[in-house]
């Protein structure tokens, strides 16, 4: 079933099309180096309440932020989107520090390897690695979430397949922003939402899945989650903006995983474009996005 979501209050329109406004007045570069660059400098800021410290998880380097009045046990993963191909530390920080805040848990943001440099499986070994380095921290499976948008969302499924099919003990939760789950972009929302989504169309997708997968089927479900048999996996909650091209694989992911036998949260939201909580210290949806995240992983750990 698909959760419509209203909008927060009357403000929400003009909030939209100012964001708007700043990705058109930002153009996304054909050229990686610059693409990387762009992505670093548009990213928000972590607030001053949130502390940050580096660390090396597993081979990669990381980075966990560490909210006022966090929970002890609480771990969050966090995987960031930007392709396979974009996206860092630096990038994502702003939000997965909200996302630490509002979820009560100190967040793990991994560096994992990227693409041209590191095709897949690279990026699947690096977040499988992560987890096992939580794991060996100390941290009760029940009480790690794994979050990601984009192709983070992606490599969230891709994780808990691996993890699953590997014999580990799973998460207790899992949360996909916007999640880029078929790399073959066959859904229709391709078609009939291209013209809302100022962010992402089918030539961009189609250079990035060739980029990550680097010669390898692009129907492996480690490559395209949308493929996998998702018995056994442990809560999880889709949000996707109505903007969206990836809209269709993000619903289609919900309803499989749902006959699945998953416990799904499926959640599309009104006027909002792709990852719409990276704009966060404008827009009052992403932040009530982004509360929304919190809720459902402390419903998780109290349901355990």
């Amino acid at each position: 079933m698909t959760v419509t979501i209203e909008p927060v209050d009357s403000v929400a329109h003009p909030e939209i099309e100012a964001v708007l406004a700043e990705i058109a007045a930002n153009p996304w570069p054909d050229d990686i180096a610059e693409a990387r660059l762009l992505m670093d400098r548009m990213a928000p800021p972590v607030a001053s309440d949130i502390m940050a410290e580096q660390v090396a998880l597993a081979a990669c380097r990381g980075q966990i932020l560490i909210p006022p009045n966090y929970d002890e046990a609480r771990a969050i993963l966090f995987l960031h989107g930007g392709g396979y191909v974009y996206g860092s530390l630096r990038s994502h920080a702003g939000m997965a520090a909200e996302l630490a805040r509002a979820t009560r848990g100190k967040t793990y943001q991994l560096d994992y390897r990227l693409a041209p440099e590191h095709p897949f499986p690279a990026a699947l070994e690096d977040a499988c690695a992560a987890y096992g380095w939580l794991r060996d921290a100390g941290h009760a499976a029940a009480d790690i979430a794994v979050v990601g948008d984009s192709a983070g969302g992606g490599l969230v499924m891709a994780t808990l397949l691996a993890l699953r099919d590997r014999g580990a003990e799973l998460p207790g939760a899992a949360v996909c922003l916007s999640p880029w789950v078929d790399l073959e972009a066959t859904g229709e929302s391709f078609t009939t939402r291209q013209r809302l989504d100022p962010m992402i169309d089918r030539r961009l997708v189609g250079i990035l899945a060739g980029i990550y997968a680097n010669g390898a089927d692009l129907r492996n479900p480690l490559i395209s989650p949308i493929h996998a048999d998702l018995r056994g996996l442990p809560r999880l909650l889709i949000q996707v903006g109505e903007r969206e091209v990836l809209f269709s694989e993000a619903e289609m992911l919900a309803r499989r995983a749902r006959r699945a036998g998953v416990d799904v949260t499926f959640e599309e939201w009104p006027d909002m474009v792709h990852v719409w909580h990276l704009f966060f210290p404008q827009l009052n949806e992403g932040r009530a996005a982004i509360a929304r995240v919190g809720a459902f992983i402390a419903q998780s750990a109290t349901s355990q």
